[in-house]
């Protein structure tokens, strides 16, 4: 076992069982085969095997099975351990893997042992351990978090406010991504759990000459602390769509229904400049049986965003819950019609359902396989998806097989629905390549376990 070979298969869910079909074999009662998959290498099974073992109060097997990966010095399975030693009580122990890591020099642990360290009465030491590293933006964050705990909060501000100072020359390389804006949000964060919602507030407010702002943190405090009209002004000033949302959403929490839809809309009744707030309208409006208005909405939508495919699967979808096939299809189909009647897949495959629930499945299928990208290994899925939703599930593999490697995921899942596991391992483990030369650092060498 590698832990560079672990890092690569987990990181691209090639070669390996992806957590998704561990947790379907597990559904379908395929335990034996997570244990044995975990045995050799897999280490999603793994993982989900120690859970379970932890769960029936079998804590030194669970360890057994993460042995082999702990042993590698991947960081992944040692934080993993750590989560399951903490989670029953040995937090020692978790703090011990951790530590170990950490002097290692690997990236990521410092942050993980001082959160563990601050969640376990030692809040002083994580501070005094992530004050040299102020200048990283996750550390950063993690001491503005234990900072609380220790009750520093006025160092952590002071430390912050004295790097606050610096003006970004070429953002985000001049200050690693910790600029101006990102620090006032910080310490925005101490002074309103300190209660000083004010000095907050204008900390979210001031001025910025970076390119990121604070407006999602403000409109989120406004909420929080129940400030309507403050939260109003921000929501017609902002260009951004968080201060709308956060009107919308808190006056829905009300049960003022037509003011959160109010809030969505411009004076002359169109919708707020950002097209996410159309979408969210468009939810809002269905969450309140209002289906019809919000159909009409995305059209419009759809229509001024020239065809965008996310307006567009959103008002199939929508059609499709409302019982309304034909109107999505219509849509589809004046689309179609300005572009000369060429509609590639990526636009096509949103009428299989619609064409489905109007005509049947077996017209549905018959189109998409007439179209000219019908036989496409990407097209296969969206094929397979309507069959295997019908029962038909033999016959959505039989689609797949046709382009297995490129399905690999979509295939394994369905011949595990059918019960041909062995068949679902042989699809999901074959290796892919990965490059010949990756980088090892200290927490790859000289495993400590």
């Amino acid at each position: 076992m590698d832990a560079t070979d672990l890092d690569f298969r987990a990181r691209t869910r090639s070669g390996c069982i992806p957590p998704e079909l561990v947790s379907r074999l597990i559904e379908r009662g395929h335990t034996d085969v997570v244990e044995l998959q975990a045995e050799r290498g897999e280490w999603f099974c793994a993982l989900a095997w120690a859970r379970w073992l932890g769960e029936q109060g079998r804590q030194a097997d669970a360890l057994r099975v993460l042995a082999p990966y702990l042993a590698t010095g991947w960081w992944t399975a040692v934080v993993a351990a750590a989560e399951l030693l903490e989670h029953w009580g040995r937090v020692d122990e978790a703090i011990e893997i951790t530590q170990v890591r950490m002097e290692a020099g690997h990236p990521m642990a410092l942050e993980s042992y001082t959160r563990l360290l601050a969640r376990h009465g030692r809040a002083a030491e994580a501070f005094a351990l992530l004050r040299p590293h102020i200048g990283e933006l996750p550390l950063a964050m993690a001491l503005v978090d234990v900072a609380a705990t220790a009750g520093c909060d006025e160092e952590a501000v002071a430390l912050l406010t004295t790097r606050a100072e610096h003006r970004c020359s070429d953002f985000p390389w001049c200050c690693r991504g910790l600029d101006r804006d990102t620090l006032f949000g910080l310490i925005a964060t101490i002074r309103e759990r300190q209660g000083r919602t004010d000095e907050a507030i204008a900390l979210l407010r001031a001025g910025s000459t970076t390119l990121l702002n604070n407006s999602e943190q403000l409109a989120a405090l406004l909420a929080r602390h129940g400030r309507l009209d403050e939260l109003r002004a921000a929501a017609t000033s902002d260009d951004s769509r968080y201060a709308v949302q956060r009107l919308a959403n808190l006056l829905e929490e009300r049960g003022d229904v037509e003011g959160a839809i109010a809030a969505y809309r411009q004076a002359d009744g169109s919708v707020a400049r950002n097209p996410n707030s159309a979408f969210e309208l468009a939810r809002l409006l269905t969450r309140h049986g209002r289906g019809s208005e919000a159909i009409d909405l995305l059209r419009t939508q759809a229509d001024a965003c020239n065809g965008d495919d996310w307006f567009l699967h959103t008002l199939s979808e929508l059609c499709l819950d409302q019982g309304r096939p034909e109107d999505g299809l219509a849509h589809l189909d004046a689309l179609a019609a300005a572009r000369g009647g060429e509609e590639v897949w990526d636009l096509y495959w949103m009428r299989m359902p619609l064409i489905a629930a109007r005509d049947g499945i077996d017209e549905a299928i018959a189109q998409a396989r007439s179209h000219p990208e019908g036989t496409t290994s990407y097209a296969a899925p969206h094929i397979a998806e309507l069959l295997a939703g019908a029962g038909r599930t033999e016959e959505a593999v039989a689609v797949l097989e046709q382009h297995a490697s490129a399905n690999s995921h979509d295939l394994a899942g369905y011949l595990i629905d059918l019960g041909r596991v062995e068949d679902a391992l042989v699809v999901l483990q074959r290796h892919a390549a990965r490059p010949a030369e990756l980088p090892d650092g200290p927490w790859h060498d000289d495993p400590p376990f």
